[in-house]
């Protein structure tokens, strides 16, 4: 098997396991020159031995590879996330131990049959952006190795880019998930807070770590997602998905927010602006409408990360090591660590206080707009410049992603081009909480509409896969709509001002009578299903959050209600029904087929 043709999707691994053309041995022998070569990218502290991995593949093969969704799916893992029998070091060999047991979401993978090939270089306790903040060396760019990778999680996002795994598992906090995705030309999903439980990771600012996922594609963080999300009792911040609502990214007419010209910051780079203005034609394209948002209180909000007592968390998780052993630590993180001891507990309910005022200001924004995009990143650093001045151009980094896990929000990281000099650039797509699934949809229309490959070695995307959302659900309700509930007539508000949105028109099968009630105002009509003799109706199809559907429902009159409605392509919707005894002294307006037909004839 070639360098060059060894496909390390999921998809494309299920399919040569499914057809006996791979066995996770014959994979573990493929990867063998990329996991034992000169770490050249410092992409690694720990990698699991070949032999030792040659005799998990073998105790994969004793397996059916259709029980597994993960079987022989090669990954790698943040060195802040505990990997049974193998050091945790969070980049600190002082603080190293070894752990007994995985953390949670490390284990669902290997029980899914997924295959640990290493732990990965990070900055040291995840504390900063740039993945130079390591003693096991500044990690390089999977493109550029005088460039930076990204941080904090940097070896698990350039270990992907350079084919040595499937996926990765990071940590994010401040973009530790999203920066990274963008400098290696991946996907980073940084889900929703608590939606991967932390049991098992060495925290950062606890209250606003996730687990994070890099990717080749969209769908394949959506499968990882989906086999290691689920509450956990031992994390107390975990918890389980909610609804995510209007799926934005399924191909119907949506609403995207970009960043203000006066609020776009590139600190000098002068290729970024063009990429980004591409990006969002690209969104256009994809049936989006673009709106100007105010950035002013994200970027309040970004400030307080760093500037403000969320600092005190850093020292918090990591307080009995510190005191004791504060020189171990990275000059920078040692620094920055040791800040936080000034902060008081007055000082931390001032600025909760004011993150619920900013909050408030910065979410209005998501009754204009489905899902913001922004760069990833403002610049791309080399690691000289870094070094000359390492808090300044780790700060720049996070002007896009530093309020992301204090509002709440999901995001994800989507490659977006290249500059001149072939480096990638990247943006991230962001929503609130819950909305993970909408943004992968979107994530993965987006992508194949910039680029066929991901990573740097050329591995091509895999074809588009319409995945099952379980274990995550929309909770929404489609409801079909025939008369004063259309669009503009005197009903529609009952579903509007329960957040219904519209979907488009439809048509019943042609077994439908369709008469004019007597009665009103307003005037109604009624479909009633009939063996013969029926017409096909015109509707809309609207979808109501679930939750609101009862109270919809409730106010419905005799002889309507809400039923199953065929539609002429198949399909059964929630609709409105009509009692076959209302037939008696009503019009018959069957051969119109149309509510606003009929309106309109007055």
């Amino acid at each position: 098997m070639s360098h060059s043709v060894l496909d390390l999707s999921i998809a494309g691994l299920r399919a040569q396991y499914a057809s006996a053309a791979l066995t996770p041995t014959a994979l573990v022998d493929a990867l063998a020159p990329r996991l034992g070569a000169d770490d050249t990218y410092r992409m690694w502290i720990h990698r699991i031995p070949l032999d030792a991995l040659r005799a998990q593949a073998a105790a994969l093969e004793q397996r059916d590879p259709a029980t597994l969704p993960l079987y022989g799916v090669p990954f790698a893992i943040k060195d802040n996330l505990d990997l049974a029998g193998v050091p945790t070091t969070a980049a600190c060999p002082a603080f190293a131990y070894t752990p007994t047991r995985s953390a949670t979401v490390v284990q669902r993978l290997v029980d899914a049959g997924a295959l640990p090939v290493g732990k990965t270089n990070l900055d040291q306790f995840a504390t900063g952006l740039v993945g130079a903040r390591s003693p096991y060396g500044a990690c390089r760019n999977a493109f550029d190795p005088a460039f930076i990778s990204g941080g904090s999680s940097s070896g698990s996002a350039v270990a992907v880019a350079r084919g040595c795994a499937s996926f990765a598992l990071g940590t994010d906090t401040a973009g530790s998930g999203r920066v990274p995705a963008a400098f290696n030309h991946l996907i980073g999903h940084k889900p929703s807070l608590g939606l991967l439980p932390s049991t098992g990771a060495v925290p950062a600012c606890r209250s606003l770590d996730t687990v994070s996922i890099f990717a080749l594609c969209a769908g394949d963080a959506q499968r990882v997602l989906g086999i290691a999300a689920g509450v956990d009792p031992a994390d107390a911040f975990s918890r389980p998905a909610a609804p995510y609502g209007f799926d934005f990214g399924d191909g119907r007419p949506f609403r995207f927010g970009v960043p203000r010209r006066a609020d776009r910051h590139w600190f000098g780079n002068t290729d970024y602006p063009a990429l980004f203005d591409a990006a969002v034609a690209r969104l256009e394209g994809l049936g989006g409408t673009a709106v100007e948002v105010d950035f002013t209180a994200f970027f309040v909000v970004a400030k307080l990360l760093y500037e403000g007592p969320w600092v005190a968390e850093r020292y918090a998780a990591i307080r009995t090591f510190f005191d004791a052993h504060a020189d171990a630590l990275h000059p920078v993180t040692r620094a920055i660590t040791a800040a936080a001891r000034d902060w008081s507990a007055a000082d931390a309910w001032a600025a909760t206080y004011r993150l619920r005022e900013l909050a408030a200001v910065a979410n209005a924004a998501w009754a204009d707009v489905d899902v913001i995009v922004t760069p990833t990143a403002p610049t791309h650093w080399t690691l000289a410049e870094v070094e000359a001045d390492p808090i300044a151009t780790n700060a720049a980094l996070g002007t896009w992603t530093n309020f992301m896990n204090l509002l709440d929000y999901a995001a994800t990281a989507v490659p977006a081009g290249f500059a001149p000099g072939g480096r990638p650039f990247g943006v991230t797509l962001f929503a609130p909480a819950h909305r993970d699934l909408p943004l992968l949809h979107l994530a993965d229309r987006l992508q194949r509409a910039v680029t066929t490959t991901a990573g740097a070695i050329g591995q091509p995307l895999p074809p588009a896969e319409v995945l099952a959302d379980a274990p995550f659900a929309s909770g929404l309700v489609e409801v079909a709509v025939c008369g004063a509930h259309l669009s503009g007539l005197p009903l529609n508000g009952q579903l509007t001002s329960r957040g219904a949105r519209l979907i488009g028109p439809v048509r019943s099968a042609p077994v439908y009578r369709f008469v004019a009630l007597p009665g009103g105002p307003p005037a109604r009509p009624g479909m009633v299903r009939v063996a013969s003799g029926g017409g096909s109706v015109e509707m809309e199809l609207w979808s109501l959050p679930a939750a609101a559907f009862g109270s919809f429902v409730a106010g419905i009159p005799a002889p309507l209600g809400i039923g199953s409605v065929l539609l002429d392509d198949g399909r059964r919707v929630q609709g409105f029904v009509c009692e076959a005894a209302a037939l008696d002294g009503a019009e018959d307006i069957t051969a119109l087929g149309s509510w606003r037909a009929w309106l309109a004839r007055g």
